[in-house]
């Protein structure tokens, strides 16, 4: 796979201005999808990110009508895969996050090295599910495959992206509900950016072998002779 290009700068630009002209409805959702996802321990916490991710690409697309809050529900759509999405990979990182922090001091770091590793790999997941309707293993591995192309400046785009949307976490964590459409909006655009002219590698293109077409084409010739 080519090397994908990474626009940190403009990325970043463009999705804080994504995020400034919808500040109301993204805020609003969030706050939405952030309790939905508490009441419920997690259960509705895929379908809540869904949901915002279709509100931010509806905006980044100028979708008309303009998408609203209620729009944060369309999630429900893709309840299974996006659940798995996140039941999955957490599971998955709870388990090797523990075993790390059995390891004093290296393992404490290691872990929080493992988060960004972790959401630069996955950041195109849920989007590849709303948007190209995959199922929640390919587009895991889709992702994978393009922030592996280019992975430090895609992991530096995680860090501060997600550093943005987690400072809020210091107010007891109410202030996610501010910080986190911000770092929705910058994902948002660089995914926007990543496959608006991209392929989906992980599809399997149908095509008639062409060993196959020179046997039938091979076969009809010797019956023209024959009847010659």
């Amino acid at each position: 796979m080519d090397k994908v290009e990474v626009k940190f700068g403009e990325w970043f630009g463009q999705g804080f201005n994504l995020y400034k002209e919808n500040f109301g409805v993204l805020v609003l959702a969030s706050l939405i999808a952030w309790a939905l996802g508490a009441v419920t321990l997690g259960i509705l916490l895929g379908p809540m990110l869904a949901g915002i991710y279709i509100i931010c690409l509806g905006l980044i697309d100028k979708k008309e009508p303009k998408p609203v809050v209620g729009d944060l529900f369309k999630g429900f759509q893709y309840f299974l895969n996006s659940f798995l999405f996140i039941f999955v990979w957490g599971v998955l990182f709870f388990v090797v996050a523990s075993l790390l922090m059995l390891v004093p001091c290296i393992g404490q770091v290691a872990t929080v090295v493992l988060v960004y590793v972790v959401q630069a790999f996955l950041m195109f997941g849920l989007f590849l599910i709303v948007d190209k309707e995959m199922d929640f293993w390919p587009a895991s591995m889709e992702s994978y495959h393009k922030v592996k192309s280019n992975l430090w400046l895609f992991l530096a785009v995680a860090v501060v992206a997600g550093l943005i949307g987690g400072i809020g976490a210091v107010a007891c964590g109410i202030g996610m509900v501010i910080t986190f459409p911000i770092q929705a909006c910058i994902f948002t655009v660089a995914y926007r950016d990543v496959f608006r002219d991209s392929e989906i590698s992980s599809q399997i293109e149908e095509s008639p072998p062409a060993e196959a077409d020179t046997d039938e084409k091979n076969a009809a010739d010797k019956n023209t002779d024959t009847e010659t």
